[in-house]
């Protein structure tokens, strides 16, 4: 991958509905080059997909938290694995080192919501040991630029 490529992976991700005609103009190729290099580098797998991203407040979800989940035992890990990564409260999670097992970004309506996630998702998986929330008050950068 190269400075162009980069600069038109820079062009969609501040707009993935801009035309290759558009930005021809910003990195200074003909549509028919840009056209080219995006294809490849959807190939290749550098752009797994186009997506919108939503503004979770104006969408009804008023509270992000973070839940660190430690497992009792290793014969756990694949059911929690699936149960979690089929919630759709839960944006991602994350394997880590530490104390903990895993690292949960979960995004609900409010603390009704997480309590129920909490309750009735979170601690009725089979294995789930312990769990530590916390609430995010604020974010100041939230983005995967390159």
């Amino acid at each position: 991958m190269d400075e162009i490529d980069q600069k038109i992976l820079k062009a969609l991700q501040k707009n993935a509905r801009a035309s290759a005609s558009e930005m021809s103009k910003t990195v200074g190729l003909s549509v028919p080059a840009v056209a080219e290099r995006i294809k490849k580098l959807e190939q290749s797998g550098t752009i797994e997909s186009y997506t919108v991203r939503l503004n979770a407040q104006k969408a009804g979800y008023h509270l992000m938290a973070f839940v660190l989940v430690m497992l009792d035992r290793a014969a756990s890990i694949e059911n929690f694995r699936v149960k979690i990564t089929h919630n759709p409260n839960v944006l991602s999670c994350h394997h880590i080192t530490g104390e903990y097992d895993y690292l949960l970004k979960v995004l609900v309506r409010d603390t009704d919501a997480l309590e129920r996630f909490l309750s009735d998702d979170l601690k009725r998986i089979s294995g789930v040991l312990r769990s530590s929330t916390m609430i995010r008050l604020s974010s100041l950068k939230d983005e995967i630029n390159r």
